[in-house]
């Protein structure tokens, strides 16, 4: 399975997402290739927040080496599933996409703990450490249920 996770600049949410799905696929036995995105450009080819980083070690998750790039109209084809933090993201992707997307690929992640729910993965950006942590608990959680929802089909 080819996942993507995408929030607005790839430098705080995404490279989270990424992180820990990585590190979870690869605890369950999944050879699943994980990538993150942004929908916008202003943080490209650099690594993530330095909170993003402390809060993923925390954890035991190495964030370090991976770097922001720009959510691509390709990428509705390369990924089987596309989570999105929250729906403004999910409309700037399809908006970046174009005639390439697919919304039977495209989901908030949260709504994997929540269905139908809709709620957004906070920008902890200009937040505390502990917006981090929170963040981090959130997504950890959204992608528990994602791994277990696989493991039973």
């Amino acid at each position: 399975m080819k996942i993507l996770m995408v929030c607005l600049g790839n430098i705080c949410r995404s490279p989270l997402a990424e992180g820990i799905m990585r590190h979870k696929a690869l605890a369950a036995g999944l050879s699943w290739e994980i990538d993150s995105a942004g929908t916008g450009s202003w943080h490209v080819g650099e690594p993530p927040h330095r909170l993003s980083q402390k809060t993923a070690l925390h954890y035991g998750v190495d964030i370090s080496s991976q770097r922001g790039r720009q959510f691509h109209a390709s990428d509705m084809e390369r990924f089987d599933v596309i989570f999105f933090m929250e729906e403004s993201n999910r409309r700037d992707a399809k908006a970046l996409a174009r005639h390439t997307w697919n919304d039977a690929k495209a989901h908030l992640l949260l709504n994997e703990v929540t269905p139908g729910a809709n709620e957004p993965v906070p920008d902890p950006y200009y937040g505390t450490e502990e917006d981090y942590h929170h963040v981090f608990r959130l997504i950890s959680n959204a992608c528990d249920a994602f791994i277990a929802r696989q493991m039973n089909v």
